[in-house]
């Protein structure tokens, strides 16, 4: 797909890394699947993922942690 930021390049499957805060909580999720843009970098998460990792964001928040981060793969 051409990507919607820049416009200029495809986008490719790849890795990002997404960070979210749930009040005092900050999960950050490395390696995630995305098709991420060649000229500029903006990532792309499909569906499935995104639920995925929202899910894991809002128990992240209810154990109380404040900070963790995990490797995608490991944690799904």
């Amino acid at each position: 797909m051409k990507c919607v930021v820049c416009k200029q390049a495809e986008t490719h499957p790849g890795f990002a890394t997404v960070t979210l805060q749930r009040g005092e909580s900050t999960f950050v999720m490395k390696d995630v699947p995305a098709n991420v843009c060649d000229n500029c970098g903006e990532s792309y998460i499909d569906a499935e993922v995104t639920e995925t990792v929202l899910r894991m964001g809002d128990e992240l928040a209810r154990s109380g942690s404040q900070v963790d981060i995990r490797n995608f793969a490991t944690a799904a």
